[in-house]
């Protein structure tokens, strides 16, 4: 599956944290990570954006049923450059059972 990406025009606006003081939910970077699903179609349109907020319909099930799953995957750098995902797969498999 083909990851669009649309970058951002700040990159480089933050200042990036010491190692020491990185900590999950404590940092954002200038990207977000964006997938839809639908019933027709399942997972699809992966894209990587500039970060921002996201929109919520005020009818939408979640605030009324709590019956919605939010899943923040979290990715990193790794030493070697590339870049790690924390069970990606365990993730997906959650949220489709």
């Amino acid at each position: 599956m083909k990851i669009r990406v649309n970058k951002s025009t700040k990159i480089g606006q933050k200042d990036r944290p010491k190692d020491s003081e990185l900590g999950f939910g404590k940092y954002t970077t200038e990207h977000m990570f964006l997938m839809d699903f639908t019933r027709e179609k399942g997972w699809h349109d992966p894209r990587i954006e500039p970060y921002g907020n996201l929109s919520l319909d005020p009818a939408a099930m979640v605030l009324h049923y709590n019956q919605e799953v939010f899943e923040g995957l979290k990715a990193y750098h790794l030493q070697d450059g590339g870049i790690g995902l924390f069970r990606p797969g365990k993730n997906i498999e959650r949220m489709n059972a």
